[in-house]
């Protein structure tokens, strides 16, 4: 058998380091492309696709109204890639957001409900923050623990956790919290739980983008974060220089469990002011594809989560304007979210296709 039989048709390579201008076009070529092709499913439905993307853009950026609502949507977008990005960067597949958003939900809400009365509402407010990290992070280390001690697969734990801490929040509508009986609905806040505007947005808007600049600092500029870059590269690295690995992944899912119930104080408190069991909204697995477009950069963040706004409030304009069905808006977010990932995928590996007399590398 020759060389050339035993070699398949395509192989897969890593690429080496890719110059960042030559990146950014690959990136910026997949949100053309997936345009392009978001162009289809609107155009079955008899619309034009140009105007359809206009009314996205009108519908999101419009007026100041729709652009604080887009922003509303982007806050926990945000907040959560932040969450998440240390464990990712450690190789600690924590998909359990979505719970611990709903266990700082839980914790600020039961502050909200009950202490409304005996304590000044700036007071309030920061027990409410407080409470929330703590809970947050307590449900995030939770797999942390399991993990460092008998090595559990941390997806599918974290996951699990999720449906826990949703059940608890149905069996608080429909019990202790529940407000007219029957109803199966918690109270709304009280106005001193609530929290205030700047500029015609809660002032969570503030707080994520003062995490952005921590996270920066944490992850590129502390001890901490050079270690979880180590134990992202290699456990048995880590270990080799002395790292205590366990207590590292424990330290970085309270952290990332912490911010991620910060996330559902600010959802709670100053955009739903009340709790049901859909709180997290499905803000805990979006935000992984935040975290992943952005290439855990902070800033980059921020980019990806407005984009990913104005996708979900123009898509709402979109199907009161042109009646275009909100399965088609998803359809067409979909084709963007699949596209821009496909390209960090060719930036970072290539195609090697076989070739009679010599490898040509697909660039």
């Amino acid at each position: 058998m020759t060389n050339e039989a035993r070699t398949p048709w395509v192989r897969l390579a890593k690429r080496d380091a890719m110059d960042p201008r030559k990146a950014w076009a690959i990136r910026l070529g997949s949100i053309l492309i997936a345009l392009l092709l978001g162009m289809i499913p609107v155009f079955i439905t008899g619309n034009n696709p140009i105007a359809a993307y206009g009314t996205i853009i009108k519908g999101a950026l419009g007026r100041p109204i729709y652009i604080k609502q887009t922003v509303k949507i982007a806050i926990p977008l945000l907040g959560c890639a932040l969450a998440i990005a240390p464990c990712f960067k450690m190789r600690f597949w924590n998909i359990g957001a979505e719970g611990q958003i709903t266990a700082g939900a839980i914790a600020a809400s039961y502050f909200a409900l009950y202490w409304y009365q005996k304590v000044p509402s700036t007071l309030l407010l920061l027990i409410m923050f407080v409470s929330a990290a703590v809970a947050g992070g307590i449900w995030g280390l939770i797999p942390a623990f399991f993990k460092a001690k008998w090595n559990t697969n941390e997806t599918l734990f974290t996951l699990m956790m999720n449906y826990i801490i949703i059940g608890i929040v149905a069996w608080l509508q429909g019990g202790p919290w529940e407000g007219r009986k029957g109803s199966q609905i918690i109270p709304m806040f009280d106005q001193s739980a609530r929290l205030p505007e700047v500029f015609g947005v809660h002032i969570g808007w503030i707080i994520v983008l003062v995490m952005v600049v921590l996270m920066h600092i944490y992850m590129n500029f502390t001890k901490h974060g050079y270690e979880i870059a180590v134990i992202g590269d290699s456990e048995n690295t880590a270990r080799y220089a002395g790292m205590n690995v366990g207590r590292i992944m424990m330290r970085t899912m309270f952290l990332s469990g912490a911010i991620s119930g910060i996330v559902g104080f600010i959802v709670v408190s100053g955009a739903n002011h009340t709790l049901y069991r859909g709180v997290a909204n499905g803000v805990g697995f979006t935000s992984i594809t935040v975290a992943w477009l952005s290439q855990l950069n902070s800033f980059a963040m921020i980019v990806i989560s407005m984009i990913l706004a104005i996708l979900t409030k123009g898509a709402s304009k979109l199907q009161t304007e042109l009646k275009v069905p909100m399965s088609i808006s998803s359809i067409v977010t979909g084709i963007l979210l699949f596209c821009m990932l496909s390209s960090e995928f060719f930036i970072n590996y290539q195609l090697i296709f076989r070739q009679k007399k010599s490898e040509e590398v697909c660039r």
